[in-house]
């Protein structure tokens, strides 16, 4: 909360235009809370061999554990100076393991297309946004979904 390309910049050292070259399409004064952008010249945080999750409301590590099958021993080891107790929402976190494939079973895989909403998609395949999302756990924004994503419709056939 409160971040902007200006103050950005001045915290990592680089120029307000060279954050807005290294993140295309990203609106500078539209910027979302758990939205990711990159920071040229600046590494992603380490996640080796596991891949980042940003926090949504009601994750516990327990329940980030069961989803993605790791230990809650794991997420602590993963992610050293997080407090499992404080979780917020928009924070990043690393899940120590392989993210989920694009498996769907019961359900297709649908490649996000321009215009897309979760509302409109699940009204096209007869279901709800929440089983859409509970199918895509990846999906952390579901008002910020990407042309070209490819997420989970479950129920809907082939």
């Amino acid at each position: 909360q409160g971040d902007t390309f200006f103050r950005l910049a001045q915290r990592f050292g680089v120029t307000v235009d060279q954050l807005i070259a290294a993140n295309p399409g990203v609106d500078p004064d539209r910027l979302q809370i758990g939205q990711q952008i990159c920071i040229p010249g600046v590494a992603p945080p380490g996640c080796e061999g596991g891949f980042l999750y940003t926090i949504r409301a009601g994750d516990t590590f327990f329940s980030l554990a069961q989803r993605f099958g790791v230990t809650v021993d794991e997420l602590i080891d993963a992610n050293p100076g997080v407090d499992p107790d404080a979780l917020r929402i928009g924070q990043e976190i690393c899940i120590p393991t392989e993210p989920p494939g694009p498996e769907c079973p019961g359900g297709t895989l649908y490649t996000i297309r321009s215009g897309d909403t979760l509302f409109s998609l699940a009204n096209r395949f007869n279901t709800t946004v929440d089983a859409i999302l509970e199918a895509n756990p990846l999906i952390t924004d579901p008002d910020n979904l990407r042309v070209g994503q490819i997420i989970c419709i479950p129920g809907a056939s082939s």
